[in-house]
């Protein structure tokens, strides 16, 4: 079960991410199709509504945390209440083991993808002799690959060190609960084996 969370965290913090990027998409639709000349220079120039972009961006980062900081919090506490200290241990193991593995994976993985759109953009990737710059197929590869690897490099990966402190944290802290209950067995008081 703790090897799993950081994985559930990662794709709710990816989901998270889709929801406020279409938010801020919708924002920025309705502000040209609503706004006269949103470019400067242009005749009638309204400037865009910038604070409402920011609004979305703080409202989002906010809201869409909720779900999974309850998750890293709640995980421990349930686990030490109804299982005893003993599966809480190996909670935090398994979160831990593959959290470890997964935030490097993810902020590697996250910078690579975001590379390689730049190194495209540069012109670097040549096939037959054809450079396969900005709007070539290979391009557009590049900005899906990016489009998954910016919220991997910049939120997932670095949350998951959160995720793992967090747990343990909260672990320490209500010790000595667990250790009330049945004596350390939980509320199901699950016998040493």
């Amino acid at each position: 079960m703790g090897a799993m969370i950081p994985y559930w965290f990662t794709a709710m913090t990816m989901k998270s991410v889709g929801k406020a990027a279409m938010e801020m998409v919708e924002e920025v639709k309705h502000q040209f199709a609503t706004k006269k000349g949103l470019l400067e220079g242009t005749p009638g120039h309204e400037p865009a509504d910038h604070q409402r972009c920011i609004a979305i961006s703080t409202n989002a980062s906010l809201k869409e945390m909720i779900l999974p900081g309850l998750l890293v919090i709640l995980s421990p506490i349930f686990t030490g209440t109804f299982f005893g200290i003993e599966a809480v241990a190996g909670l935090l193991t398994g979160s831990i083991t593959s959290g470890v593995q997964l935030a490097i994976s993810q902020s590697n993985t996250g910078g690579a993808w975001d590379n390689a759109k730049k190194f495209v953009e540069q012109g670097g990737v040549k096939i037959n002799g054809v450079v396969h710059g900005k709007g070539s197929e290979v391009h557009k590869a590049a900005v899906t690959g990016d489009t998954v690897g910016d919220p991997l490099k910049d939120t997932s990966g670095p949350a998951i060190n959160i995720v793992m402190k967090l747990q343990a944290i909260i672990a320490l802290v209500f010790c000595d609960f667990f250790l009330s209950l049945n004596k350390g067995q939980g509320i199901f008081n699950i016998a040493k084996g």
